[in-house]
C-alpha cells in the first residue's frame, strides 16, 4: 500500500478527503465488504418497530441515516437495542399503537426516514407528531407524500404551502385509495403503503415506471397482505394489517458497491471482489449500464438471503464506452448517477444521461454539483435541464472540490480524484458518514 495516495485531515469538525496519485500510478486490489443496504435497513428497523413480537436485524448499516430511523422509533415507543452490525433486537408495538412523543422527531439528513415515517404517524388517530430535519432535509420536497396522505384523509402541515419541513401531523383514521404517481419513487410508493397498513380496505400504488421494491418484499415477509401487479407497475396493501418481528439478513448496499465497480473499472489494473452484495432486479440499473459501458463485472457466488437475491461481484479494468443513460431504467439507479458521470468521464465518447431531474432535489442538487465539481478537475461536462453530458477521455487534474454536504458527491469526486494528476482536496468529506462510515479507510486498504 502506497499511504501517501489517501489521506485526511481534519479542520473545525469538517474533513478534507486527500487524494495524490504518485507518478508510478496505482491500481486497486482485494477483497471488499461493504455496508449493509440503506433502504432495507430503514425498512427492517420501521417494521420491526410497529410489528408485534421481536425483530432480530443482522448486518444494519451504521450510517446516519438509519440511525435517525432508530431515534425516531424509540421516541414513538419501540424498544430498540443498541445499533452494530452483529444484531439488532427491536421490540416491536404492533401496528397501531406507536405512542404519541413528547418532543420533536428529528429525521437528521434523511430523507427516508421521514417520508416513509410521515404515512405511519399520519395513520395514528388522536395522535400528534411534529418532524423535522437538519438544513438540508427542511429544504427538500415532502408535497410528492403529502399530497396523496391528503387525498387519504390525513390532515398534515408543512412550511411553503405544505411541502417543507418542519412538519406537524393530526394523526386520522385514513381510507384507502388508489394513487397514480406522477414518479417512480420508491419513497412515495412505501409511504402509502404504510399508510394502508391501519386503512380499512385495499390502498394502491400505481407507478410509471418500476422502483425499488424493498418494501413489498419486507412487508409481505412480516405478514402484510400484498399484491403485486407488474404489468401495470401497481402494489396493493390490504389493511389493517397484522405484522409479526421477523429475522431479517441485510446485504451490502449496490449503491456503496457502485463506488467500487467504476473505481476498479476505470483504474488500470485493477481487480476487485465486493462480497454479499444485494442484486435486487429493482436495483441493479448500475450493472445494466456498466454492461452497456462493456466493463468488466461477474457476478459470482449468487444466492438468497432473507429473501433477497445477493452475489459477489468481481470486477477488473477495462476500456469503457459511452453510452446514453435515460428512461425507465432511471428510477433503478437514481443513487448511481453521481458515479456512473465519474465512469463517463473515463469511457470512449460522449455519455448522456437524461430523465434525471429527480436529482436536484437530493441531499444536494447533484447534476449542477456534479457538472461543477467535475469541471473544476478539467472533465468535459455540460449540465442538462434533466441530466448531464460527458465526454470522456478527457486527462483531468487534481484541485480543491466541494462535496456540498452530500454524501455520494463526496465518494464520486474522490473515486474520479484515483485518475487525476497531482492532488486532490475533497472538502467536507465527512459526508459520506452518512451511508458509508468507512469509505476512506477502505479506498486506503486497496490502494497498492
Amino acid at each position: 500500500m502506497i499511504a501517501a495516495v489517501v489521506s485526511t485531515k481534519i479542520t473545525n469538525s469538517q474533513e478534507t478527503l486527500i487524494i495524490q496519485r504518485p507518478k508510478s500510478g496505482i491500481c486497486l486490489k482485494g477483497n471488499i465488504s461493504i455496508p449493509g443496504d440503506k433502504s432495507i435497513s430503514h425498512r427492517a428497523l420501521m417494521l420491526g418497530a410497529i410489528a408485534q413480537g421481536q425483530t432480530n436485524i443482522q448486518g444494519l448499516l451504521l450510517g446516519e441515516d438509519p440511525r435517525s430511523t432508530a431515534r425516531c422509533f424509540s421516541l414513538l415507543g419501540a424498544n430498540i437495542s443498541q445499533l452494530n452490525t452483529e444484531l439488532v433486537e427491536v421490540n416491536g408495538v404492533g401496528v397501531g399503537n406507536l405512542t404519541e412523543p413528547s418532543r420533536v422527531l428529528d429525521c437528521g439528513n434523511s430523507g427516508t426516514t421521514m417520508r416513509l415515517m410521515l404515512g405511519i404517524l399520519a395513520s395514528h388517530p388522536e395522535h400528534f407528531f411534529t418532524v423535522t430535519g437538519d438544513s438540508s432535509l427542511v429544504q427538500r420536497p415532502m408535497s410528492r407524500v403529502i399530497q396523496p396522505l391528503t387525498q387519504m384523509g390525513s390532515q398534515i402541515w408543512g412550511r411553503k404551502g405544505n411541502n417543507l419541513a418542519p412538519l406537524a401531523i393530526q394523526g386520522q383514521k385514513l381510507r384507502p385509495i388508489h394513487y397514480h404517481s406522477p414518479i417512480a419513487s420508491a419513497q412515495v410508493k412505501s409511504c402509502i403503503l404504510f399508510a394502508g397498513l391501519m386503512t380499512e380496505g385495499k390502498t394502491t400504488v400505481t407507478e410509471p415506471a418500476l422502483s425499488r421494491d424493498h418494501s413489498e418484499r419486507m412487508l409481505k415477509a412480516f405478514g402484510a397482505e400484498i399484491q403485486v401487479d407488474p404489468e401495470t407497475n401497481s402494489v396493493t396493501v390490504t389493511g389493517p394489517a397484522k405484522l409479526k418481528g421477523q429475522d431479517v439478513v441485510v446485504p451490502g448496499d449496490i449503491s456503496s458497491a457502485a463506488f467500487w465497480l467504476v473505481a476498479a473499472a476505470i483504474v488500470p489494473g485493477s481487480e476487485l471482489v465486493i462480497e454479499n452484495v444485494g442484486v435486487n432486479p429493482t436495483r441493479t440499473g448500475i450493472l445494466e449500464v456498466m454492461e452497456m459501458m462493456e466493463a468488466d463485472i461477474i457476478q459470482e457466488n449468487q444466492r438468497v438471503v432473507a429473501g433477497e437475491p445477493v452475489a459477489d461481484l468481481r470486477v477488473r479494468y477495462s476500456r469503457l464506452k459511452a453510452c446514453e443513460i435515460s428512461g425507465s431504467i432511471i428510477p433503478r439507479l437514481i443513487d448511481e448517477i453521481p458515479i456512473l458521470a465519474v465512469a463517463a468521464m473515463f469511457a470512449e465518447g460522449t455519455t448522456v444521461i437524461r430523465d434525471a431531474a429527480e436529482l436536484r432535489v437530493k441531499e444536494s442538487d447533484r447534476l449542477a454539483v456534479m457538472a461543477t465539481q467535475l469541471q473544476k478537475l478539467g472533465a468535459r461536462v455540460t449540465e442538462l435541464p434533466d441530466g448531464l453530458e460527458i465526454t470522456g477521455g478527457i486527462s483531468i487534474t487534481g484541485t480543491d472540490v466541494e462535496s456540498d454536504g452530500d454524501h455520494r458527491i463526496a465518494m464520486s469526486l474522490a473515486i474520479a480524484a484515483l485518475n487525476a494528476d497531482g492532488i486532490t482536496n475533497i472538502h467536507q468529506a465527512e459526508a459520506a458518514s452518512i451511508s458509508y462510515p468507512n469509505f476512506a479507510k477502505t479506498l486506503q486498504q486497496i490502494c497498492t
